[in-house]
């Protein structure tokens, strides 16, 4: 039952309240670039693209966390979704400086994440950290990719995505460390598709 008010209030509080992150963003004292509109619609709509990972990354390990019966792998989980809040809340800061906004498809990828979370923790504790370091290799990736896109003047939300890329980068480790069964490569794929799917969409809606 704790776990699954620990899974509600989560979701709510991811969907429809005001993130607030535990740590200052990294954009903290930078001024805004001087962006035409075009830089700014793309500098939103990859900050949007973003927002939605740490969408589906509260959804993730929330509901890893509450399948698990190790205390330790738990707190882990826990850890991780508290630095991916500080992450929610910083991409959010960066939606509204750009004037862009959420995608309007936030509840239909924290559900699908949540699902996909509860599948991986039901397989076992070691399959769960394996979708967990894939997760995060994939993620770290597609930071970089938006490294390479952000207009270079766009200094405040180029800080946060290499943070974020940092972040994401030491979870996949943590997951290896502690065990992390290799996701045969079928699965790999198809991560790789479905993000795909995700990514598109959220670039726009």
């Amino acid at each position: 039952m704790d776990s699954l008010l620990i899974a509600a209030d989560t979701a709510l509080r991811t969907l429809f309240a005001t993130p607030r992150a535990s740590e200052p963003t990294p954009a903290r004292g930078m001024d805004e670039g001087a962006l035409d509109p075009t830089q700014k619609k793309l500098a939103g709509a990859l900050m949007r693209v973003n927002h939605v990972g740490e969408v589906c990354a509260q959804a993730l390990y929330t509901a890893q966390a509450a399948i698990t019966r190790d205390p330790a792998l738990q707190a882990h989980l826990l850890e991780a979704a508290r630095e991916e809040t500080d992450h929610l809340a910083w991409t959010q800061q960066r939606l509204d400086a750009l004037g862009a906004r959420p995608s309007l498809l936030n509840p239909l990828w924290f559900a699908g994440a949540f699902a996909l979370g509860l599948v991986a923790a039901k397989v076992s504790d070691r399959a769960s950290l394996g979708f967990v370091a894939e997760t995060e290799n994939q993620v770290a990736a597609h930071l970089q990719s938006h490294l390479a896109r952000l207009p270079a003047q766009d200094l405040p939300s180029r800080a946060v995505v290499a943070r974020m890329k940092d972040d994401e980068e030491r979870h996949a480790a943590q997951a290896r460390a502690s065990g992390a069964l290799e996701l045969p490569p079928p699965a790999r794929a198809a991560m790789k598709v479905a993000a795909k799917v995700m990514t598109t969409t959220a670039h726009y809606l």
